[in-house]
């Protein structure tokens, strides 16, 4: 089961990136939003989503990366394909990767939002590990910061419909919510 201490997730890797603000008075976390990664694109080796999350991505190393030159982002955390959850931001902070946003009526989804990335792209099956990664993050996440419900519980698509596409039609949401609902029931035995 996992933990969290002070903002951190004490089973992930941790590699603070310099990418995050603090969240302001009475902007407690209450969204949880779902994204995707690869870095070049449907490339799942190598270390350019650190880099990118840590400010040290070399954009000469890949025609693709010219766009994300100068770019500052982050994530909470990234699931890689093999399970492992790196996280960059603390959960208490604001990481920089919702963008322009809007959850219910309320813009600049980073001010309320947690973001876990990933490592995927829109039309690859996610790994079995990586729903299961991501159930049992989401589960904690939710003891921890109970405003945190199902209903709010998105993808970036969901939040910035005109510029994102992610999790992607790949990520299946029906049986991510039913990993949801079984793990919390055996929970609560």
């Amino acid at each position: 089961m996992f933990s969290i201490s002070a903002g951190w997730l004490n089973q992930a890797q941790k590699l603070p990136s310099p990418h995050f603000s603090a969240r302001e008075v009475g902007d407690k976390a209450s969204l949880l939003v779902v994204h995707n990664i690869s870095l070049p694109a449907g490339d799942f080796s190598g270390n350019c989503i650190n880099d990118l999350f840590l400010g040290q991505l070399d954009c000469s190393i890949h025609p693709s990366f010219a766009d994300l030159k100068g770019v500052e982002v982050s994530a909470h955390c990234l699931i890689r394909r093999d399970g492992e959850i790196i996280q960059y931001v603390s959960f208490n902070d604001k990481a920089w990767h919702a963008g322009v946003s809007c959850f219910n009526g309320r813009a600049r989804c980073n001010d309320f939002s947690i973001g876990i990335e990933l490592e995927g792209t829109d039309d690859i099956p996610y790994t079995s590990v990586q729903y299961q990664q991501l159930t049992a993050l989401t589960l904690c996440l939710q003891n921890q910061y109970p405003d945190i419900i199902m209903d709010n519980i998105v993808g970036h698509c969901d939040i910035a419909p005109q510029r994102k596409t992610d999790p992607g039609q790949a990520f299946d949401w029906p049986f991510f919510r039913q990993c949801l609902t079984e793990q919390a029931s055996r929970n609560s035995l």
